[in-house]
């Protein structure tokens, strides 16, 4: 695997079909899963590491965000990555990032981005730079971050951007726990706790497909029913799968979406409908 820490060496050394995978390091499963799935939509797989400031709000800690590089340099030659890039602030931003991808406040604004301001904001700048560093002809996005694919599938589809972005789905532990970085900060009661969050979706899911449509009804009962538990939860929502939006009775093509606390960790998940 080459390791480029400069645009001028990552871009010498691309040219064949490419599929870029987008990281901020600290990989697990979840992520080595998109590097294989690339590896067989391309001739070779760049996956970047690049811990991105702009997402991060003022009240996050983005100096204490885990990075494990050595530790996720040898997964991904184990994965067969063929570069990885991992530039430094000064190469990503070598004058003050000015000029911002504003994704709709209807679609950024809303669930996670009514959590987390300007998240998408940040996200979307840093992936169009990494786009253009890049030029791969694919890139891939796991499914368990569901609004920032959406994001981005939409702001590809708008700026005509000649990229096919491609789902991974979400990896998940023996006990259904979607596999996140932030696992990592539960303690061993919280973990034990932890699968109930995908289960509760799963219990949305099927009300739905038993004919449930008052989707007010199933956000509110399954909020209190984390409450219930001990979570503090952000959302609990169903929407459209395009745009996050929300759906009228006569839409099929939804996704079930929560987010809550537990202990001092936010997690979040998603069931497509």
């Amino acid at each position: 695997m080459q390791i480029h820490a400069t645009i001028r060496s990552l871009r010498s050394a691309l040219q064949e079909r490419i599929a870029l995978v987008p990281t901020m390091g600290n990989l697990h499963e979840g992520h080595i899963a998109l590097m294989k799935q690339a590896g067989e939509l391309a001739d070779k797989v760049v996956a970047t590491i690049f811990v991105n400031r702009l997402q991060f709000r003022p009240t996050d800690d983005f100096e204490k965000y885990p990075r494990t590089f050595e530790a996720d340099c040898e997964k991904l030659e184990a994965a067969g990555v063929a570069h990885l890039f991992a530039p430094d602030e000064a190469e990503m931003y070598p004058t003050p990032q000015q000029y911002h991808v504003e994704p709709p406040p209807a679609q950024a604004g809303i669930l996670d981005g009514e959590f987390r301001p300007g998240h998408f904001r940040g996200v979307a700048t840093v992936v169009l730079k990494l786009f253009n560093i890049v030029s791969p002809q694919v890139a891939l996005f796991g499914k368990k971050d569901y609004q920032q694919l959406m994001v981005i599938r939409n702001m590809v589809r708008e700026f005509n951007l000649a990229i096919e972005i491609v789902a991974g789905e979400t990896v998940r532990a023996a006990d259904g726990l979607a596999l996140s970085s932030r696992n990592g900060y539960l303690s061993q009661a919280e973990r034990a706790e932890a699968p109930y969050l995908k289960r509760l979706l799963d219990g949305v899911r099927r009300e739905f497909l038993a004919g449930e449509r008052d989707f007010a009804r199933l956000e509110d009962q399954a909020m209190s029913e984390l409450r219930a538990r001990g979570w503090i939860p952000n959302y609990v929502a169903v929407r459209k799968k395009i745009d996050l939006q929300l759906p009228t009775a006569h839409d099929s093509e939804l996704v079930v979406l929560g987010a809550a606390l537990l202990g001092s960790t936010r997690l979040i998940d998603n069931l497509e409908v």
